[in-house]
């Protein structure tokens, strides 16, 4: 009410269905119920006294539109009459300015019918016996209606609450009674469930036919997900929960478990899934029902073929027990199948129901050619009017709820149903059944007429009862069970039913073949039937699935129109459906080219795919998949138009159709893929890019997105053939980063066949967790733009670094004035900066050398103008957001703020991005110098610097054992040197003044001050002794006051030394092996830096010395043991280290450019061959094809696999890589194949040269055989005539 009171009050735009259907049927429906003797007796208007007071205010406002035709207006006033005195009568309070408002247009009204009474009196003509007589029967039907309606509408979840307690019980039955009983044992062995399906079956012996249908939906219901009940629904349940189990069951959160269950199982079978009532998984609780006897009720209820109604639920029971593909279920039904004797009569059930469904089809099949034709142009005239009513009702639709439009839809079904009944009455009435109905009552008319509209659409029950046939049918079959799809075609019994052959022809005749409308499918193909053909192919494409080579053979050949239906599905427009119905369409093309697929699955000949070429038009289908791809600027523009549907569809909702279409594409472009491996006209069609008689090249963007998304494999399967995969690439794929692409190419290990995949196949979760966390990164924007940026952010900081330690190494210690520079230069550097500038501004991208000019001539500036400290201060600063930016977009990239703490302080790549910002903020903030660290980035960029670390570290042990050798070694001959030589050990040294600085320093440091040298200047040192800013300098500021003090006083007297003598005043010698402790550090610090060992450093020795010669075998000893063979050592060790990593690094660069990733294959296999080594790598054995097939079958429902999807993915589960090519190729196969045949065919052809020549040789021999019997029998007749002749001579 509220939204007919609120709607438009323009009538070109308002929804006068709605209307007509507020204020005349439901103001009806208020009337008399208030008016039956039912609500006389009803206590419930007092109790919902609120909703009463609401209810009277709805009528009010609509009775003030202005909109109100008489007929409307009579019963809202009536409907509001009726309301004001049951208030009186029942003594609800109400307010009192809406009594006075109601009661202002009773008497207004009052008024206007006392003026026109007798003009309506004049109209009538009805009896008013036979019109009091049918408004009662109208009045009792209506209230009767409504009051079955009202109570279904509030006691239905209530029930459903109620009944669902019924399968907590059968879920737990031992709760019922109480521990340590023999009924309570007996439960949790499953006695109790395994008794009520063997009575489930002797009900319908006993004829509860009802009660055994509601035990099979019971039974159904035990393996259906959870539902959410809240409010009294719930309350009821904890009531009854309690009563029977003596204790409150508290439910967890289904909704967050449900959701994270969800979450997980995503990816996985549907078996996975928790069933809270049941505290196991749905296969668990299929199992566990099939133990009890679940698989054979079906089965014996299946044979005995009770009623439709029992068989409906039998086949329901069936579907719910092997949902999700249940193998255990699947080998139970094909075990009792097999050993059961009467297993004949199950088939035959079924391939009775099946024929049964095709005669009915045959029988009421009525479409014909006129009629649509007549139809269409009908919509034709009437597209105009619809388009305004589509947008006239389309702001009206988007206020509806879901929860309204139920409610809606039950109370036109209640009202519909109840008018339908008095319609004959009416027409009694009236004595016709003309207009005269349809202009008294319109709205009612015309919601009779919807639903008989409707019931006169839906499909028969013989029709129907199909698709939940051959739903159980397909999952019979699911995960490819070899067994029953060869089982549903011959079952080895002395009748067979071919199953798979009756669903074909199935097929041909609900889509109108037999009536030889083949390429008509729109005139059979409707809104009500699609689903069932939708599950017929679904149907057929699992039983080819596998493959199953006997089933497509079965299919392919079969005598039917069946082949050519399902490529008529997919080449023709499904019209009228698709004009308002284009997600069916779509959905029924999809399964069509699935089902084509199927055919073709895993077949090494051509038998099939020609078949199929046979009745195609290459260029159609390579059409169909284009029209497909450009669906959605098509509904765009209809969108524009008006002509995009009934509503349109929110951003989301498109982002599905899109999609949607898409992929419907993909899959057709794929099937054109695998046929034209046996048609060479349609390979050149599927090419992207053509030419035209100009030699332009034009690329298609359809054909080219499908071609950037389509991958190929191959694979060696179980019996060690190989066989090709073309599949199209996850979405997910895409988000795939090329830095971690290029390191995993780069640092895969190979394995001893020569192969990476092991390395790459453990790599594979992370990369899909990157893929992952790469999605969800998209939804941060800012984080999205920084992490694709992560090399330009890695580049910058890298040049900063080198240009802050050049200013720094050129200009340290700094001054803090700004020096003066020549004009021209300046100018010079403005000019340069300007230019730079108006080029890089204009010219995008700028040129590299361009910007290099433009940030050197704008520091300069900036030196010249500021200074250099305050330039490095605002470097620094550059050089510190930069690091931010580069370390955020590497955790970001890496996905390292997805990690927990412990994880993140454990990865290297994030505790070195926070060293390097440590360290760019100490440069900034406490001391230049610490910018000289950053130059070490140098090494972790480049490979050959890391070799050079790593050829100390790899061999670390080795190195680090050596040298404790060479310390024990200088330990030994640290002893000698105390005991024998300790008076040779004497140092040349220089003192250091009393204030820690030598005099030479200070003097040099003066003279650098004063002249710009360290070379003293005579002159000068009274002016620099006396000079006030002297100890304010870089070198001198550590001192204090009294130490400046003693330098200042005596600056002259040290300075009038000339340098030699300051030299020597300096030098001193001292001893260095009074104690084993300075005399080991003596022999290390000055036995291994110098070139001779420790005799370079050593008092030289008269020759006349007791100890001279023991000391010459010292120094030499020292010299080849310590200088030579242990530092060597050393030293060999690294070097031959670094060796062996540069050739390991040339070799796996060789083995990059020179080997397949996947297979191992060396270039030269390929040599002659029709496939070069870089095809092979880039289209046969791409090693990111391989990875995007792993993730198909990771993220693709597994019901939904193909035959080597299945196959891949247990292997994947056992970590088996045998399915991945190991030294072959198929095109190296078919090149060896066809040698094998040339070579057969050269032999063919000697064989046959062969048999002419033994051919003509046994003619030649044929020849000479009857010459010689031909002179035989001469000789023997000359033998005969001359004795003859003699004797008559004689």
């Amino acid at each position: 009410m509220a939204m007919v009171s609120n709607a438009t009050h323009d009538p070109k735009h308002a929804d006068k269905v709605l209307q007509d259907y507020v204020t005349v049927t439901v103001m009806n429906i208020i009337t008399t119920f208030f008016s039956s003797p039912f609500a006389e007796q009803s206590t419930n208007v007092q109790t919902q006294h609120p909703m009463f007071v609401r209810l009277l205010q709805s009528t009010y406002r609509v009775a003030l539109c202005n909109w109100l035709t008489g007929q409307q207006r009579y019963h809202v006033e009536n409907c509001s009459r009726t309301l004001l005195e049951i208030a009186k009568i029942r003594g609800i309070a109400i307010p009192g300015d809406l009594e006075t408002q109601l009661t202002a247009v009773f008497n207004k009204s009052q008024m206007i019918m006392k003026h026109s009474r007798a003009w309506m009196t004049a109209g009538k003509i009805r009896s008013d016996t036979v019109s009091q007589q049918t408004q009662d029967y109208r009045n009792i039907i209506e209230g009767l209606q409504d009051i079955v309606s009202l109570l279904e509408d509030q006691l239905k979840p209530l029930v459903q609450a109620e009944l669902s307690v019924l399968v907590d019980v059968l879920h737990r039955p031992e709760l019922l009674f109480p521990p340590n009983t023999d009924a309570r044992h007996k439960c949790e062995t499953g006695g109790f469930i395994s008794r009520l399906i063997r009575h489930t079956e002797k009900l319908l012996e006993e004829k509860e036919e009802k009660l055994c249908i509601k035990m099979l939906q019971t039974l159904k219901e035990m393996m259906t997900i959870d539902v959410e009940y809240t409010g009294k629904s719930e309350s009821l349940r904890q009531l009854l929960l309690t009563s029977y189990y003596g204790r409150t069951q508290v439910r967890t959160n289904r909704t967050l478990a449900q959701n994270s269950l969800n979450s997980s199982v995503q990816d996985s079978d549907r078996g996975a899934i928790m069933l809270n009532r049941a505290e196991m998984t749905l296969h668990d609780v299929q199992c566990h029902l099939d133990r009890e006897g679940a698989t054979d009720l079906v089965i014996d209820l299946i044979i005995h073929n009770h009623s439709s109604r029992t068989f409906q639920e039998t086949i329901g029971l069936g579907i719910a027990l092997l949902d999700g593909g249940n193998c255990t279920i699947q080998k139970s039904f094909l075990n009792r199948l097999t050993s059961d004797r009467n297993s004949e009569k199950f088939f035959r059930v079924i391939y009775d129901r099946m024929r049964d469904a095709q005669t009915e089809i045959k029988a009421t099949l009525s479409v014909t050619t006129g009629e649509t034709l007549t139809n269409k142009a009908d919509e034709d005239r009437s597209g105009g009017q619809k388009d305004t009513a589509k947008s006239k009702t389309k702001a009206d639709r988007e206020i509806f709820t879901s929860e309204l439009q139920e409610q809606m839809a039950d109370a036109a079904s209640t009202t519909a149903r109840a008018y339908v009944h008095l319609q004959h009455i009416r027409h009694l009435e009236k004595g016709d059944s003309g207009a005269g109905g349809r202009q008294s009552l319109p709205a009612e008319e015309f919601i009779g007429e919807r639903a008989m509209e409707k019931e006169k659409k839906k499909l028969s029950s013989e029709i129907a009862i199909m698709e939940p046939i051959l739903r159980f049918l397909q999952l019979l079959c699911e995960n490819h069970n070899r067994d029953l799809q060869n089982y549903l075609r011959t079952q080895n019994n002395k009748t067979n039913y071919n199953l798979v052959c009756e669903t074909l022809q199935f097929l041909d005749c609900i889509c109108g073949s037999t009536t030889g409308g083949l390429g008509l499918l729109g005139l059979y193909i409707n809104e009500t039937n699609v689903a069932l053909i939708n599950q017929t192919l679904e149907s057929l494409t699992e039983y080819c699935q596998g493959p199953c080579h006997e089933n497509q053979n079965a299919i392919a050949s079969h005598e039917s129109n069946g082949l050519n239906i399902i490529i008529a599905l997919i080449l023709n427009d499904i019209s009228p459906l698709g004009k308002y119905r284009m997600d069916l369409v779509l959905k029924l093309k999809n399964n069509a080219s699935k089902l084509l697929l199927a055919i073709m699955e895993s077949r090494h000949d051509s038998e099939n795919a020609d078949g199929i070429l046979f009745n195609m038009i290459p260029k159609q289908l390579v059409e169909v998949a284009k029209l497909a791809y450009h669906q959605v600027e098509i509904m765009e523009e209809e969108q524009e138009n008006g002509k995009g549907g009934d509503e349109e569809p929110s951003g989301e909702e498109e982002d599905e159709d899109v999609t949607n279409s898409r992929d419907v594409g993909h899959n057709i472009y794929i099937l054109a893929h695998q046929l034209s491996k046996h048609n060479k006209e349609l390979a050149e069609i599927l090419k992207p890019a053509h030419g035209d008689a100009h030699g332009d090249i034009h690329i298609d963007p359809a054909l080219e997105y499908y071609a950037n998304h389509t991958a190929q494999i191959e694979i060696v399967r179980q019996d060690r053939t190989m066989e090709q995969i073309v599949f199209p690439i996850p979405e997910i794929c895409e988000y795939l980063t090329p830095e971690t692409k290029h390191r995993v190419y780069i640092t895969a290990e190979r394995d001893d066949q020569g192969s990476k995949v092991s390395d790459f196949f453990s790599r594979l979760d992370d990369m899909f967790a990157e893929m992952k966390w790469q999605k969800k990164l998209r939804a941060n924007a800012l984080l999205c733009w920084m992490s694709g940026h992560m090399s330009f952010w890695g580049r910058s900081s890298f040049y900063l670094a080198i240009l802050i330690n050049i200013l720094v190494g050129l200009n340290f210690p700094f001054i803090n004035a700004t020096r003066e520079f020549d004009p021209r230069l300046s100018g010079l550097v403005w000019t340069t900066m300007f230019g730079s500038l108006a080029i890089t501004i204009t010219v995008w991208p700028p040129p590299r050398f361009v910007v290099i000019t433009l940030v050197i001539s704008a520091i300069l500036r900036l030196i010249f103008s500021f200074g250099i400290e305050p330039t490095l201060i605002l470097l620094g600063t550059v050089n510190v957001l930069n690091a931010i930016m580069f370390a955020v977009s590497v955790m970001g990239n890496y996905g390292t703020f997805n990690k927990p703490w412990k994880q993140m302080l454990t990865d290297f790549e994030f505790l070195y991005h926070m060293g390097y910002l440590i360290v760019s903020m100490l440069g900034l903030c406490l001391h230049e110098l610490f910018f000289s660290l950053l130059l070490l980035d140098l090494v972790y960029r480049e490979e050959t610097l890391l070799n050079v670390i790593r050829s100390v570290t790899k061999n670390g042990r080795s190195i680090l054992m050596t040298a404790v050798l060479a310390i024990i070694l200088v330990y030994f001959f640290s002893i000698i040197g105390l005991i024998f030589f300790q008076d040779d050990f004497l140092m040349e040294v220089n003192v250091a003044s009393a204030l820690g600085i030598t005099n030479k320093e200070v003097v040099n440091a003066a003279a650098t001050a004063l002249n710009g040298s360290p070379v003293l200047n005579a002159d000068k040192m009274e002016e620099f002794c006396q000079a006030p800013d002297l100890f304010n300098s870089t070198f001198l500021k550590g001192l204090n006051e009294t130490e400046r003090a003693s330098l200042q006083s005596g600056c002259l007297e040290k300075f009038s030394k000339d340098k030699q003598s300051i030299d020597e005043d300096d030098t001193g010698i001292e001893r260095h092996c009074d104690t084993l402790l300075m005399c080991m550090i003596t022999s290390m610090n000055e036995g291994l830096r110098n070139g001779g060992g420790i005799g370079d450093v050593l008092r030289k020795p008269s020759s006349g010395e007791r100890l001279f010669y023991v000391r010459v075998v010292y120094d030499l000893l020292f010299f080849f043991i310590v200088n030579i063979i242990t530092l060597n050592l050393i030293f060999g060790v690294i070097i031959d280290t670094f060796a062996d990593l540069r050739s390991e690094k040339q070799q796996k660069e060789e083995i990059l450019k020179n080997s397949c990733f996947i297979c191992g294959l060396e270039r030269s296999a390929f040599d002659n061959k029709t496939v070069s080594f870089e095809e092979h790598c880039k289209q046969e054995h791409n090693m990111w094809h391989y990875l995007y097939f792993i993730i198909l079958v990771k993220v693709k429902d597994p019901t939904e696999f193909t035959g080597p999807e299945s196959y891949v993915a247990h292997m994947i589960k056992e970590k088996n890589l045998d399915w991945f090519p190991r030294m072959r190729a198929m095109s190296l196969a078919a090149d060896d194949g066809e040698i094998e045949q040339n070579e057969v065919r050269n032999l063919q052809f000697e064989l046959q040269r062969t048999n002419i020549t033994i051919q003509e040789l046994s003619r030649q021999l044929t020849e000479l055989k009857e010459q010689m019997t031909e002179q035989r029998k001469q000789k023997q007749r000359m033998g005969l005539f001359t004795p003859s002749s003699a004797m008559g001579t004689i």
